[in-house]
């Protein structure tokens, strides 16, 4: 017994310095921004400090509520969009187990790829002019649309880029899901004549949720601070159509160079990252089975 303690001590000792500098590496950027998000600081000045004015700015700026609106759309509209169809695929594949591991692996490409390869990608894909999007269209006899610059359908459009790239990654996290599901359940669902629509909803789904709600959580952590597509396809635009906070705090940042405001948007942006991944891991504990 001391001899194991003795030997957790050693590895704890040896992990230290690992633990200090990675938290250091995260604790000194972010004290830094709440440093500045509480100055009022351009480049080429001086910081004054104006005691937290920069959030009191923020709850009175139309673009403020704007980007926030648009990010949470957009949130929910991706976030539904992967878990659905995540778990249609990952049924699909568990079902047809001959496949899944060719498939599985050619699924992996689109999440792999870097954004900029996929922002480009797109970009000619839904280009109204020339793109194969617009010719499928109008091949199919509908009307062609702007895609990417239209104020209508930017959000849906970039929410269905976000999903081709990464509803493969959703779909392995639920594939691994179904199949640490325990086989005697389904085994006594068939004895008992269950259909397969009433094993899904009753039994495939609740011993699910678990797994669904940790895709959740790690999609909410990338498509609530959305930046990367947005900027390379749309940089916010059509006016301000796709300004997400991410990039609204971007452009006050490094374009009006407005340091100080810029910091408070991201420190606020930061906090509701933090509040729907607590949520969401609350969720989690409650469907834990």
């Amino acid at each position: 017994m001391s001899q194991s303690i003795g030997t957790r001590g050693q590895l704890a000792f040896l992990s230290l310095p690992a633990v200090l500098f990675t938290t250091a590496m995260i604790a000194f950027p972010f004290a830094y921004t709440v440093w500045f998000s509480l100055h009022e600081y351009s480049f080429g000045g001086k910081p004054k400090l104006n005691f937290g004015m920069n959030y009191v700015e923020m709850a009175g700026d139309g673009e403020f509520w704007n980007g926030l609106k648009i990010t949470l759309v957009l949130y929910l509209l991706s976030l539904v969009l992967q878990l659905v169809l995540g778990t249609w695929i990952a049924l699909l594949l568990h079902g047809s187990k001959k496949l899944s591991g060719i498939v599985r692996t050619l699924m992996i490409s689109p999440f792999v790829l870097p954004p900029v390869v996929v922002g480009m990608m797109w970009l000619v894909v839904l280009d109204p002019s020339i793109g194969a999007a617009n010719y499928l269209l109008t091949a199919a006899g509908l009307p062609r649309s702007d895609w990417l610059a239209s104020p209508v359908w930017v959000i849906p459009t970039v929410a269905m880029i976000d999903t081709w790239q990464w509803t493969p990654y959703v779909a392995l996290i639920v594939l691994g899901g179904l199949q640490s599901l325990p086989p005697n359940v389904y085994e006594a669902a068939q004895i008992d004549g269950a259909s397969r629509w009433k094993t899904f909803w009753r039994i495939t789904l609740p011993l699910l949720a678990p797994t669904l709600v940790t895709a959740a959580i790690l999609r909410s952590v990338d498509l609530l601070r959305f930046f990367d597509i947005i900027y390379i396809t749309t940089q916010g635009g059509p006016g301000n159509a796709s300004n997400t906070l991410n990039i609204y705090g971007f452009r006050k940042g490094f374009e009006l160079f407005e340091i100080g405001y810029s910091s408070a948007l991201m420190i606020t942006l930061s906090a509701i990252v933090l509040g729907a991944v607590m949520v969401l891991t609350q969720a989690r504990k409650r469907v834990a089975w």
